[in-house]
């Protein structure tokens, strides 16, 4: 039974670290009024890339995150289920302006976190990130494939 229990967890670690290196990655620019932020990230644009996002993972560089795009700009509500890190989530409106952020998630936590208005993206990054360096509701984020 346990060794069952232990090869089930194995199969959904290594299914989700095979997701991961499969995802196309990017480059998301984060603009205050003063300063400029680079992330390389890993985009996830379809249901189940966004599905299994940063779940799962045991860390996380502090320039790295992950992009999730939506088809439709829709209200959308994250949770951190099987998600080991905490993390800073930034919910991105059309225009690449950030709508809100939500900062230092609580890890397992099957609570849900909404984006508080309609948004086309979100971004995940290393919890205390945003505040660290003064990110906040209204700067910008930049890709010329996503926002302009």
């Amino acid at each position: 039974m346990i060794q069952r229990l232990i090869l089930a967890c194995a199969l959904m670690l290594a299914s989700a670290v095979a997701l991961a290196a499969e995802l196309p990655r990017d480059v998301v620019l984060v603009e205050t009024s003063s300063s400029q932020y680079r992330f390389e990230v890993e985009v996830a644009d379809d249901a189940t890339e966004r599905s299994e996002g940063l779940m799962y993972r045991q860390t996380l560089a502090d320039n790295a995150g992950m992009l999730f795009l939506y088809q439709e700009t829709k209200p959308v509500e994250f949770w951190m289920k099987n998600t080991l890190l905490s993390l800073d989530i930034v919910f991105v409106r059309e225009d690449g302006t950030i709508a809100r952020i939500a900062e230092n998630t609580t890890p397992m936590s099957e609570d849900l976190i909404p984006s508080g208005e309609p948004v086309r993206a979100v971004l995940e990054v290393k919890a205390g990130t945003m505040r660290q360096l003064g990110v906040t509701a209204g700067d910008r984020l930049r890709n010329a494939n996503y926002f302009p």
